[in-house]
């Protein structure tokens, strides 16, 4: 582990499953070597997916992440980095 890495929880909310969910798990297969933990909830009564990560990266290494999922159409992304 580098001394630079930080702690986040990502939240993800997906509105499409159908659509989004192969995009999403590409990216996520990409930044798999920073994934501590992943756990996902389909929300059948409002149609949505949610999946919360544990993360251990670099800023860039958590940022390029929730990028490239924000950047996905129906998905939206927020994360908490730890100090």
């Amino acid at each position: 582990m580098a001394e630079d890495n930080r702690i986040a929880v990502i939240g993800i909310v997906v509105s499409d499953r159908e659509e989004e969910a192969k995009y999403v798990n590409e990216v996520l297969s990409m930044y798999g070597n920073i994934i501590v933990g992943r756990m996902g909830i389909p929300y059948r009564e409002r149609g949505i997916s949610i999946i919360s990560l544990i993360v251990d990266g670099t800023n860039d290494d958590i940022g390029a992440l929730t990028g490239k999922l924000g950047s996905i159409k129906g998905v939206k992304v927020r994360s908490v980095v730890a100090s």
